[in-house]
């Protein structure tokens, strides 16, 4: 059917064989369009129209509150980072006054981190001083007098061991009378320690949190190999410096007797461990804490060098300290293992002697509330007759 169309026929035939009308073919109407800086032109109608009659108008731009300006200057400090207000840090407990006086320090006068540890350290052992000196001026005093001191522990020990309670007290009043006169008291030399503890508490737990949150500045606000204060040392070299400074502390006696005293034989060896045994422990802190401990363990040593001058200890009225020659103490020394026995034994005696008069307290009491024993053959209250054989 198709081959009977020719070439300019082939269309006219198509339409005609599938539809009854035929189809009027117009020629397309074509737009043209184009742009330019200020106006658009249709080529249909050959108008120009201007861009910016076509443009719809800019939001308004909402005003500014003084809610909202005070809370965004509030959130930052005065040398641009986020203050520990924002970041949750700080407030009126012993942590947050920690570091609210450490944001003080690093803000205001515009010093690193590890800077404004070692001063707050430097301030908080220098109110700390007058404590150390009464404790030293006590240690030194109870040093002096410890011959008298040990005769006496020794008679009251003895008459604990063989269970004389009344020599025992009698020997502990006399021990009283003897520190009084002296002006010696054992809870003076507690008073360091008691005072420095809820400090070390405040501020380990501080920086620790500064270290957690953590404050962007402290990424690079150390020195030399620990830059970053929120990390621990990967060197391994503060917690080494903080283990060698911890343990010459402790031997050279700082807010108390030294170890060489008679009265620290037990305690001297427990001491000395501790610096061993934190090690595991410290490695794994952050870089900030270590700076405070290594710093004042080296405050603590110069305390040391400071009150061993003699004109220092003069003007604190700290007496000189008396060395007491080994033989003529009443109380040896003893070594390690020995110490350990003595005292083990020690306790085994005063464990028995209270068991004894719990036991003796319980024969007493059911004595006095029981039946009365009969401990004679006749009773004296009744009177027999009595009949005379007879002859």
């Amino acid at each position: 059917m198709f081959k009977l169309l020719n070439r300019h026929g082939r269309r006219s035939g198509i339409v005609n064989l599938f539809c009854d009308k035929k189809f009027e073919v117009r020629k397309a109407r074509v737009y043209y369009f184009y742009s330019s800086a200020g106006s658009v032109r249709y080529a249909s109608t050959g108008k120009i129209v201007p861009i910016a009659d076509n443009i719809p108008e800019p939001p308004p731009i909402p005003e500014p509150t003084v809610g909202g300006i005070t809370e965004a200057v509030q959130s930052l400090a005065a040398n641009g980072e986020p203050t520990f207000a924002s970041l949750g840090l700080g407030g009126w407990s012993p942590v947050g006054m920690v570091q609210n006086c450490l944001e003080f320090l690093h803000v205001s006068l515009d010093i690193p981190w590890w800077g404004a540890i070692v001063i707050g350290t430097c301030v908080v052992r220098l109110f700390m001083f007058p404590l150390v000196v009464i404790s030293q001026r006590n240690t030194a005093i109870m040093n002096n007098n410890l011959p008298e001191m040990q005769l006496l522990q020794m008679k009251m020990t003895q008459a604990r061991q063989i269970g004389n309670q009344l020599d025992s007290a009698r020997y502990a009043q006399e021990m009283m009378i003897f520190m009084k006169e002296k002006g010696l008291n054992p809870l003076k030399n507690l008073m360091v320690p008691l005072a420095q503890a809820p400090l070390f508490i405040s501020f380990f737990m501080g920086l620790r949190s500064m270290a957690n949150c953590p404050v962007e500045s402290m990424m690079h606000g150390g020195m030399w190999w620990f830059t970053d204060l929120t990390v621990p040392d990967q060197f391994f070299i503060l917690p080494l410096i903080t283990s060698a400074t911890m343990w010459a502390t402790i031997e050279v006696g700082v807010d108390g007797g030294r170890l060489e005293a008679q009265n620290m034989q037990l305690m001297r060896y427990v001491l000395r461990a501790i610096p061993l045994v934190m090690i595991p422990f410290t490695i794994n802190f952050p870089g900030a804490i270590l700076v405070y401990w290594v710093s004042t363990n080296f405050i603590s040593l110069c305390q040391v060098a400071f009150l061993k001058i003699p004109a220092v200890r003069e003007y604190f009225k700290i007496p000189p300290l008396i060395t007491h020659k080994a033989d003529n103490l009443p109380i040896k020394k003893k070594g390690f293992v020995e110490g350990a026995k003595e005292s083990w034994t020690n306790i085994k005696i005063s464990r028995n002697l209270a068991d004894r008069q719990r036991v003796d307290e319980m024969i007493f009491t059911k004595a006095g509330q029981g039946a009365v024993q009969k401990t004679f053959k006749y009773d004296p209250t009744k009177v027999a007759k009595i009949q005379a054989k007879p002859k």
